[in-house]
């Protein structure tokens, strides 16, 4: 378990009170998701919150996501593609990660941990794939061209951006735990 953790709600569920996940593909029938808000606490500590005006203009940050067609979803479900997909994801992430563990200084170790656990994650996930060259990681220069961009954002959207790149790295995380709930219990099924 990470010792950083990002919380998060699903607004008006029995889960945002007892803090647990609600288990795929849920009640709202396949595929179906919950809007998410950040917790009081996230709020508290960035003073941005979900309906917050600036998060809706700044979000032009191409932050990674699980989409229907990434295969991830229960309906169409395709174990090679969302493999592919959630592992590319993470080594994209591992970027901005980097951006807040350098901007966020009063959480740098919860983020370098974050980020490490990350960083494993893809790799494992990468090992799964039939052909794992098939994984996208972006190169050096990519990287560096995003961290730059990252890096050159204003101070005072410099929480809203945290703000958003902790929400969508939530949101892509709860997708990739249901994903891989998924194979595991398909896997053992059919074992």
């Amino acid at each position: 378990m990470y010792s950083f953790q990002v919380r998060l709600e699903l607004a008006g569920s029995e889960e945002s009170r007892t803090g647990g996940l609600q288990p795929w593909p849920g009640p709202r029938g396949a595929g179906a998701t919950k809007p998410l808000r950040v917790s009081p606490q996230m709020c508290e500590k960035f003073t941005v919150c979900q309906n917050s005006v600036e998060i809706l203009l700044h979000n032009n940050l191409n932050l990674p996501k699980v989409t229907k067609e990434d295969g991830c979803l229960l309906a169409g479900f395709n174990e090679d593609k969302c493999l592919r997909k959630i592992s590319s994801g993470l080594y994209t992430f591992q970027t901005y990660l980097k951006y807040i563990q350098e901007t966020f200084i009063s959480e740098h170790q919860n983020v370098k941990s974050l980020s490490y656990n990350t960083e494993r994650l893809a790799h494992i996930i990468k090992q799964m794939v039939i052909n794992p060259e098939e994984v996208i990681i972006p190169d050096a220069a990519t990287q560096e061209s995003l961290h730059t961009k990252l890096k050159s954002i204003k101070a005072w959207t410099e929480k809203i951006t945290i703000h958003l790149i902790l929400r969508d790295f939530t949101s892509f995380m709860e997708k990739t735990v249901r994903a891989v709930r998924y194979l595991q219990n398909t896997r053992s099924f059919s074992a």
